[in-house]
């Protein structure tokens, strides 16, 4: 309390207290008030202000030092304790006491103020962004004022009074605080870094002058200031270095893409080794995103969660936490309100039966009288309607719409059909002639927005009411119509979801005069519709709500009644005249009282705010009809008027008087104005709502009503429907003014918002209900709905209805204070509710505008609104900013918003948006379009140039983290499995033993040279080129004499057992150079060849293979030989290193001496090298045996005999595609036809032809491939069709993989090419790995492949539950073939290394002959893979030896039987172990929320995730401009939440082709987690999620 306090004597100390400012002279006031407006506007610097203001008040400083401080401060407590002042009892005049009160909105700036400073220690880590997105010219640079946001349809003044340093009023003396904090403000108005604040203990403020550059603080500011902890606030002049994090135009502004710079050159390859020192944290240091990181992990370390309270969670449904309501939250504690009545609606003599009599009347009696005077956009008078003009020209149009218009000898209308009123809002003597006309012709007018674009926001749900309506004719007027969009035949274009309409302009030549004796009926007021005005719903959908010819005659006579009208008054209208109150004053009520009205057209008031002043003068108007806004803006510009008076004002009418930000806009303008004649009492706030009309208004002077109040409520209290009066926290209340008395006539009462309309107690707040003559009577169409809306019944706790007239909801929020004055503190349309509590959409927007208004959110512009993710509203803030803001300024910007809102609101926001000025979609006057809005940020269509996500402080309501249980022992497992009835999850493929005849054991060598005598002319080999041709060809006999030539080089030169890399383009080279190899007794390890125009990340890899395979010498041809050694690879590689090098093209023909004879089949036959998806360089021993035994099960499985063709498009250099190339023909004896995937590239259906060509019946491919074939020739299968291109003679097409089968892609390619044949059954999938590179394949046998939907929140606790198809949650897994025979798998525990039920999620373990012998060497994690090819259960069957994969999977016995007529058990692979995510105790696996994430934008082309430290990070590729990277954010972090229950940490946003993928077409995640903590991924945006 004693900072608070202390702040509190300052305060006073520098402000000129009520009583003094009274004695300022006026034409001090008035410079006060202009300096005010200079500042606010940035006009001048925070100094010069302080030295001007200085000089005025020098001469009257004395004595406001003289007054004791500790009684303003006590005046001030009692001030803003009191709920409601009435003006004092024994001062009963509204004098100047109740307005200069000091409890003005400015304490809302002084919360938001104060709130900041409580946030000095949060950091924050900046986003990075590439400096081409932030060069974003916004739509208009400079257009005159528009206006401010707005939740309204027209916009309308933020709540402007609880700004910092805008606030223009205070023309008595200056709002001490915002001195005071502007102090602390470090920083000027101008400087480009204001920087949050805080005050030191005991009030002192810390002052720092700061110029426009960045001054270096002093150490105690730069302790205090947020900016410092935002990126790099002190930038010396020298650029820093690139940074994911910072920002980017100050790493160099030179370079369209600055971050590449210093980093495009890194190799990219297996930098990773490097060791990098950690700190503590486990952070590495030698990374600059890791230091920001680590202060988002800081901020994250801070738990926001309210203690939650114990209960079970169930393995299977992960509850999401239900908040449990906080036990001392406040409750209503009143007693149960009673409905409140109205004046009674007094009798008028003369009053006419109805508003068309009223017409004929003045028409007819006063002709001469004026009606209504139309502007221009100078302020001229164009136009002045007559009432006897008004009465002619109605009489006119009303006969001519009933009698000239026919369509096929009928009349186009009959009375009570409903007719288009379309005028724009310069028109209003055009659009009332055709209202009265309607009403004349008893036609129902709808008057609607002049639609400008076939595409504006909400047009089509206009379209929507028109249709429903019946609408067949618009009236327009000539200028409006030539303006219209039109179509190619001239006409008037259809708008989206428009009905067809007939357009008939009325002021044109086809209006004509009715005969003498045609009079339009004049009927009594009746329960007929008289009139139809839309109104939008928070949703965005449109309704039309009806209004009968009694009700507009009553609420005109209540209006008369409230306002004192008499007749012939002059009123200024500033409203929009086609609905609600611009509608209810100046076009309805003014004809019922022959008053003259001004209309100032919404374009005049954006060229010159003060006109509707002016007009008030001029015509020495008695009342006006205005919005905050207007009062606004002729704040802003008022300082070049002396000479106008309000002085003949008796009523300023506030039409939405029920905004919280109103209340300042009329404290700020009676301060200026009261010195040129307005008196604080003809402000007459109302409140209103389209189905309700008018509320309640607060009545003129001299009606003798009470006094106004006002209420200053706690916001907590408030957030639970509850009324405090708030006297301890000052930071978070709203002051709200009271709207007046109940409507004459009208019975009001207030009722539970959801649920059953009870009574509210006297300090709850509720939806405010009106019963009476005068509201609207039901939404057109929309029977439902309206029963709900206009026919209520509330009723007492004990259920009885209160009354038996319905009631109309109005949708507005409020209570009823004393002395019966209504309070409104919110809108339903606004209502936000976020966890239980109530938060409204308008006090967000005051306080987000607080921060730092005028400088930063263009024109005020902030739309605010709710969307839900994961079961739970989320508050959405988006702004537009100005168009001169720096990153920096929007940076902190948003920061403050958050902390402010958070302090004041205690409510987290989800996401803070900017966009560019001039880009939300406009409502028609202006304001934003809320619900338009919403939807392009749902849709990801906002474009934002600045977010910030704040998942991690709202989302509260996660499932708990699952604590693992410690394990069960061996022996309960096993009889837990026998008790529940599971199989233990094992299986295997046909038995080879009864399979295979001879009994010899047969090395592959041995078989190409038996298969050269037996065979020699038998082609093996057939190897295509890109054009489709046969580039070579090798026979048993030619393979074998290739094979001796190179043995016959190797001999003499190299010993038995050395290993030789064989660096070769797939062909038949490297076939024989592997048999030579073996011929010689040499190991061969096969290796791709560097790319030649991307050496600098290939080539490493080839010479770290060379290297750790201990290789002796590469064997190659001249080209490749030549490559290694040039002057590019010396760049990349030291090439002085290379062991022998030897090409093979043109090598002697000779015969080697002798065959070299493996003494046992246990030697090493070859080495196989691969790089898995986690960036693990491993190479695997195979050994003849192996060898020999992979080769017999492919056989087997496929039926491979010397009559068979297969075509392979796959890699020759690694796993099972190197065994179909170069091992399986030579076994088998089938012909191979080889397509090099790399030929694809330049002819992607190279591989279709000739699988169609040669009549091939099985085919293996890659999923590269067959993504390259889907997306390259997904729209040619007709050309292909005309190129004879038949696939039906496929029976299997086999993806070799090394993953969980991609079900998505393989179904899209089977879809595609049915067309060409394909069987829909013939796609499926292998699985192998490091340990065996064959478990399962298809084969020609067999059952088709099946495919199971699994719940995917299982599968996170790693167990298997079984859904039906479309369930949510659920996820679909093929079978990865059939298991080879000979083959055993089980699924065993990863932990407990136990085996499991077939119900388990677990590590697939295979037994097999053909199992690799071990690692050669694992480069990366030698220890960890000891026990990767021998290990042993740990219980059940402890013999058998077992080969651990690394993937999860699971078994299920299917019902199809097998080729042994056994059931058979499918095998299915969820995922690598090692790529598996472990958050919040569960694992997930990338590929589950990588899916999502695709889904989630049109534009997201790739995605990849990874965890850093705790944060899980993703990567997606944009497809598409970059003015759309910032919409992922959202849509990202959205669907991760939704989906998978986790919070998105980081999102990197990359060009397409970033996210790097190995030959296997599988993501490389680490090395891509290498490149981003590296700082190489050139991010387009990089966004961390607070």
């Amino acid at each position: 309390m004693a900072e608070r306090t202390s702040t509190g004597f300052l305060t006073m100390m520098l402000e000129p207290t009520p009583a003094v400012a009274m004695t300022l002279p006026a034409e001090v006031r008035e410079k006060l008030a202009e300096l005010e407006l200079e500042l606010s506007e940035g006009d001048i610097t925070q100094k010069g202000y302080e030295k001007k203001r200085g000089k005025l008040l020098a001469p009257y400083i004395p004595q406001i030092q003289g007054v004791d401080p500790s009684l303003q401060i006590d005046n001030r407590i009692q001030a803003s304790s009191q709920a409601v002042l009435p003006g004092s009892k024994h001062n009963k005049s509204r004098a100047a006491n109740t307005r200069d009160e000091r409890f003005r909105s400015d304490l809302h700036t002084e919360a938001v103020q104060a709130a900041l400073a409580k946030y000095k220690e949060r950091k924050m880590p900046m986003p990075s962004k590439r400096r081409s997105v932030l060069v974003q010219s916004s739509v208009e640079a400079c257009t005159p004022p528009d206006t401010s946001s707005a939740s309204e349809d027209e916009g309308s003044l933020r709540r402007q009074g609880r700004l910092a340093t805008s606030t223009p009023y205070q023309g008595h003396g200056h709002p001490a605080v915002e001195h005071w904090f502007n102090r602390v403000i470090q920083g000027s108005s101008t400087s480009s870094s204001a920087s949050s604040t805080s005050s030191h203990p005991g009030g002192r403020s810390v002052t720092t002058t700061n110029t426009t550059s960045h001054a270096a603080l002093n150490a105690n500011a730069a302790a205090t200031a947020l900016a410092d902890f935002m990126a790099h606030t002190q930038l010396d002049n020298h650029s820093a270095p690139p940074d994911v994090t910072g920002l980017s135009e100050r790493s160099s502004l030179h370079t369209e893409r600055p971050q590449v710079a210093s980093v495009r050159g890194v190799s990219r390859g297996y930098n990773h080794h490097i060791s990098v020192m950690e700190t503590a944290d486990g952070v590495p240091v030698n990374s600059r995103v890791s230091s920001k990181i680590q202060q988002l992990l800081n901020t994250l370390k801070r738990p926001k969660r309210p203690p939650l309270r114990e209960f079970f969670v169930d393995d299977f449904e992960e509850l999401l936490d239900v908040q449990q309501p906080d036990p001392n939250q406040p409750k209503p504690e009143g007693q149960h309100m009673s409905a409140l009545e109205g004046e009674p609606l007094g009798v008028v003599n003369n009053w006419p039966p109805s508003l068309p009599a009223a017409l004929q009347r003045w028409g007819t009696t006063q002709p001469k009288s004026p009606c209504l005077t139309g502007l221009d956009n100078a302020g001229k008078p164009v136009y002045t309607l007559t009432y006897g003009k008004l009465w002619t020209r109605s009489q006119k149009l009303a006969y001519t719409l009933l009698n000239k218009l026919s369509t096929r000898n009928e009349p186009l209308l009959v009375p009570g059909d409903r007719v288009a009123l379309v005028f724009p809002n310069n028109d209003p003597v055009m659009f009332m002639v055709a209202f009265y006309g309607c009403l004349l012709a008893e036609l129902v007018p709808v008057p609607i927005e002049v639609p400008l674009t076939r595409k504006d926001a909400g047009s089509q749900q206009i379209g929507f009411l028109l249709g429903s309506c019946g609408v067949t004719l618009a009236l327009t007027t000539d200028a409006c119509q030539k303006g219209l969009p039109k179509a190619q035949t001239g006409e008037v274009a259809t708008f989206k979801g428009w009905p067809r309409l007939l357009w008939f302009v009325t002021d044109g030549k086809h209006v004509v005069k009715p005969p003498k004796d045609w009079h339009p009926p004049i009927r009594e007021a009746s329960n007929d519709i008289a009139y139809i005005e839309y109104k939008t719903s928070k949703e965005g959908s449109t309704m039309g709500i009806t209004v009968s010819h009694s009700a507009m005659l009553a609420h005109s006579h209540a209006l008369t009644q409230a306002c004192g009208y008499t007749e012939a008054e002059t009123i200024t209208n500033v409203l929009d005249f086609k609905k609600e109150a611009g509608l209810w004053h100046g076009v309805l009520t003014s004809v019922m009282n022959r008053m003259h009205v001004i209309s100032i057209p919404y374009s005049l008031m954006k060229v010159n705010p003060l006109s509707w002043i002016q007009k008030v003068h001029t015509y020495k108007a008695r009342v006006a009809v205005v919005k905050s806004r207007d009062m606004h803006w002729s704040l802003l510009a008022q300082k070049d008027q002396r000479d106008i008076s309000l002085s003949s004002l008796r009523m300023l009418i506030v039409a939405d008087g029920a905004n919280p930000w109103s209340i300042s806009s009329c404290d700020a303008f009676l301060n200026v104005f009261q010195a040129r004649g307005l008196r604080p009492e003809v402000i007459c706030p109302c409140a209103s709502s389209s189905e309700a009309m008018t509320v309640a208004i607060r009545r003129p002077p001299e009606m003798g009503v009470p006094p106004p109040g006002k209420a200053v409520l706690s916001m907590g209290g408030l957030s639970h429907s509850v009324i405090r009066v708030d006297t301890e926290e000052k930071l978070s209340v709203l002051t709200v003014q009271d709207v007046g008395q109940v409507m004459p006539g009208a019975l009001v009462c207030v009722v539970r918002v959801e649920g059953t309309p009870y009574l509210c107690q006297t300090d709850e707040v509720g939806e405010i209900c009106v019963s009476s003559g005068s509201t609207g009577i039901a939404y057109y169409g929309l029977p439902g709905m309206t029963k709900n809306i206009f026919e209520t019944i509330p009723v007492t706790s004990s259920g009885i209805p209160i009354s038996d007239r319905p009631f109309t909801r109005t949708s507005l929020l409020g209570f009823v204070g004393p002395d019966s004055l209504v309070f409104v503190v919110g809108k339903m349309d606004g209502l936000m509710v976020v966890s239980g509590r109530r938060h409204n959409a308008d006090d967000v927007v005051a306080t987000a505008l607080a921060v730092e208004p005028m400088k930063f959110v263009y024109r005020g512009r902030i739309a605010v609104f709710s969307v839900s993710v994961l079961h739970d509203e989320r508050i959405i803030v988006v702004a537009e900013q100005r168009p001169d803001a720096s990153e920096e300024d929007s940076f902190q910007w948003m920061s403050r918003v958050l902390q402010a809102i958070d302090s004041i609101h205690q409510v987290g926001v989800y996401c803070l948006a900017l966009v560019p000025a001039n880009t939300l979609p406009k409502a028609p006057l202006g304001g934003i379009h809320i619900s338009e809005t919403k939807q392009r940020f749902l849709e990801g269509a906002l474009h934002p140039c600045n977010v910030l996500m704040c998942p991690h402080t709202c989302v509260t309501n996660l499932p708990k983290p699952r604590q693992k249980q410690p394990e069960v022992g061996p022996a309960s497992m096993i009889v837990g499995n026998l008790v529940a009835g599971k199989r233990i999850a094992q299986a295997c493929g046909r038995d080879v033993a009864q399979l295979e005849d001879n009994d010899q054991f047969l090395y592959i060598q041995d078989v190409l040279q038996w298969r050269a005598q037996a065979t020699p002319d038998h082609p093996l080999f057939l190897v295509l080129n890109a054009k489709g041709t046969v580039a070579s060809t090798a026979s048993c006999l030619q393979l074998h004499k290739r094979a001796e030539r190179v043995a016959a080089a190797l001999i003499g030169r190299l010993n038995t057992g050395d290993h030789v890399a064989l660096v070769y383009p797939p062909g038949i080279d490297l076939i024989a150079t592997f048999y030579g190899c073996l011929y010689a007794g040499c190991v061969p390890v096969t290796v791709r060849p560097p790319h030649p125009q991307n050496l600098a990340t290939t080539l490493p890899t080839v010479k770290m293979i060379v290297e750790v395979s201990k290789s002796v010498c590469i064997l190659t041809t001249q080209t490749i030989m030549k490559l290694l050694k040039s002057k590019e690879a010396a760049a990349a590689v030291d090439v002085k290193s290379w062991p022998m090098v030897l090409d093979t093209d043109d090598l002697p023909r000779k015969k080697s001496p002798q065959m070299y004879k493996p003494p046992t089949p246990e030697m090493l036959a070859y080495l196989d090298f691969s790089v898995s998806t986690t960036g693990i360089l491993a190479g695997v021993k195979m050994s003849h045996t192996a060898t020999s035994a992979l080769c017999r099960s492919i056989k087997l499985q496929c039926e491979l005999y010397p009559s068979r063709q297969i075509a392979i498009c796959l890699d020759p250099y690694c796993g099972l595609g190197f065994a179909l190339w170069c091992l399986c023909s030579v076994y088998s004896g089938h012909q191979s036809i080889l397509v090099p995937p790399l030929e694809l590239e330049s002819n992607a259906s190279l591989w279709l032809a000739a699988v169609s060509q040669y009549k091939v019946r099985v085919t293996f491919c890659s999923y590269s491939v067959m993504e390259m074939c889907t997306k390259g020739l997904g729209s040619q299968t007709e050309a292909l069709r005309l190129r004879n291109v038949n696939l039906s003679c496929v029976r299997t097409c086999m993806v070799v993989a090394e993953e969980r089968p991609r079900i998505a892609l393989t179904q899209t390619f089977s879809k595609i090419f049915k067309d060409l044949g394909l069987s829909p059954r013939a796609v499926s999938t292998t699985f192998g790995c490091r340990v065996n590179v064959a478990i399962c394949l298809q084969g020609t046998a067999g059952p088709d492949p099946t495919t199971v939907y699994v719940d995917m929140r299982a599968l996170r606790h790693d167990r298997v539950r079984l859904v039906e198809r479309g369930s949510p949650h659920s996820l679909p897994l093929m079978e990865s073939g059939k298991i080879l025979p000979g083959v055993k798998v089980i699924i065993a525990n990863t932990e407990t290394k136990g085996p499991l039920g077939d119900s388990h999620l677990g590590e697939i373990w295979v037994s097999s002959p053909h199992n690799a012998t071990g690692y050669y060497t694992v480069y990366g994690e030698e220890a960890l893979h000891a026990d990767h090819f021998n290990t042993k259960l740990s219980f059940g069957d402890t013999q058998t030896v077992w080969a651990r994969t690394g993937y999860l999977g699971f078994l299920r016995r299917t019902d199809l039987t097998d080729a042994s007529g056994e059931r058979h058990d499918a095998l299915y692979v969820v995922g690598s172990l090692d790529e598996t995510l472990e958050l919040r105790g569960m694992r997930y696996h990338p590929i589950d929320i990588e899916t999502s994430v695709i889904r989630s934008h049109k534009s997201i082309a790739e995605c990849a995730v990874f965890t850093w430290t705790n944060l899980l990070v993703v990567v997606v590729e944009l497809e598409g401009s970059e003015q759309e990277a910032l919409d992922l954010v959202a849509l990202v972090t959205n669907v991760v939440l939704e989906e998978h229950y986790l919070i998105v940490g980081v999102v990197v946003v990359v060009d397409p082709g970033v996210i790097p993928i190995n030959s296997r077409g599988e993501k490389q995640r680490m090395h891509l987690r290498d490149g981003f903590l590296a700082d190489q991924l050139d991010p387009i945006y990089v966004a961390y999620n607070m």
